[in-house]
């Protein structure tokens, strides 16, 4: 009698029924449940529990869940269930309407797979390789179990197609912010930045969205041969805006201008009367310019080069030439330096008397000169 009650309440269902029950026992691959208005018990397989892959039942539900099922199969003594498919049809409502509106929201990525990403949306939603990152991604073995943004690129009801991007969302963003720094940016601000790229005529630096270029000449106060010299991609470096051209979204940018000049505290380095060496960098019909310090070059006047009268620099220096200079006078102000090389062979000829005559011999050659004198006379 008990066994034809419960096949009465098993044939008052049928397969697309909608149910409510209550988890009462969790085994490892199928759940049993208590169906609301019968005594027939409920069985869900672990296939019908999600949309995704699920190896423990228990990864899925736990004792005591109320759940809404569908009712897949009726069998004589248990009707078969399924959660997957309700939470299909409440999931594709709600993904439309995000697909129509553009939608951002966040989700979990529940696996790594071969070319992409698993998210459990109430349907299987795929994120392939390409629509992760907006550069190239070797691994994705860390993004399990991460929460990202998302955006629906494509969505197929039908075929229960579900495509999914996170590039989306970050070129989207990374679009704003460029589109704000470009109409709060003014020339003349110093700000910080990231090296990004480097390439041989300067190097690109990502100042809050948007990249501006360092051109080599820029990088400093030196003459640098190669930009990798002077900076390397992802440092930290303070800049300052030279130019703005909104239209291309063009910024240029100088490292150069946030560092002390080659001519700060050039009363100290160079104080006058001081004897340095530098290099003879440019000669010109009034004299020679010669470089003390990198991008600090001092005039050296055509009667302060040397003793004898000479018509042009070049009878005497060439370009290249290593010279020592003593400072004649500094203004720091005006970045001007009177240099001379004539005060220093003057200083060179002196010693080399003193050393061809020594001291205890002078007064010898002295008395020699006076007896000459004085025998000539006679």
């Amino acid at each position: 009698m008990a066994e034809d009650m419960n096949q009465v309440e098993v044939n008052i269902f049928e397969v697309g029924d909608k149910v409510k029950a209550k988890v009462s026992k969790v085994e490892e691959k199928q759940v049993i449940v208590d169906v609301e208005n019968s005594k027939t018990d409920g069985i869900i397989p672990i296939s019908e529990l999600s949309s995704l892959h699920v190896e423990k039942a228990s990864d899925a539900v736990t004792e005591g869940d109320e759940l809404e099922l569908e009712v897949i199969k009726v069998e004589e003594e248990a009707l078969i269930l399924s959660k997957r498919k309700i939470d299909a049809y409440k999931a594709w409502d709600h993904l439309e309407e995000k697909f129509q509106s553009g939608e951002i929201f966040e989700a979990e990525v529940k696996d790594v797979v071969k070319g992409g990403l698993v998210v459990d949306l109430g349907v299987r939603g795929f994120v392939p390789a390409s629509l992760v990152e907006d550069y190239f991604v070797e691994d994705f073995a860390d993004y399990k179990d991460r929460t990202l943004t998302f955006k629906i690129v494509e969505l197929e009801k039908d075929k229960n197609r579900l495509i999914l991007s996170h590039r989306a969302v970050v070129e989207a963003e990374k679009e704003k912010q460029k589109s704000n720094v470009l109409d709060t940016i003014e020339s003349g601000q110093t700000i910080t930045g990231t090296v990004q790229r480097i390439t041989d005529f300067g190097a690109f630096v990502d100042i809050g969205g948007v990249d501006g270029l360092v051109h080599i000449s820029q990088l400093s106060h030196e003459h640098v041969d190669k930009v990798s010299d002077v900076v390397k991609e992802g440092d930290q470096v303070q800049v300052k805006v030279l130019s703005i051209d909104r239209d291309n979204e063009r910024i240029s940018l100088s490292i150069k201008e946030t560092l002390p000049g080659p001519w700060t505290e050039i009363s100290e380095k160079a104080s006058k009367g001081s004897i340095l060496e530098g290099t003879v960098r440019r000669l010109v019909t009034f004299g020679a310019f010669v470089e003390i310090f990198p991008g600090v070059e001092g005039l050296v006047h055509i009667s302060q080069i040397s003793h004898k009268h000479i018509g042009t620099p070049q009878e005497v220096l060439k370009e290249g030439q290593s010279v020592k200079v003593k400072v004649l006078d500094v203004n720091e102000a005006e970045q001007r330096l009177s240099l001379s090389i004539k005060e220093l062979e003057e200083a060179e000829s002196a010693s080399s008397y003193d050393y061809d005559i020594p001291e205890e011999t002078k007064g010898f050659q002295l008395g020699e000169m006076i007896g000459d004198a004085l025998n000539k006379l006679k």
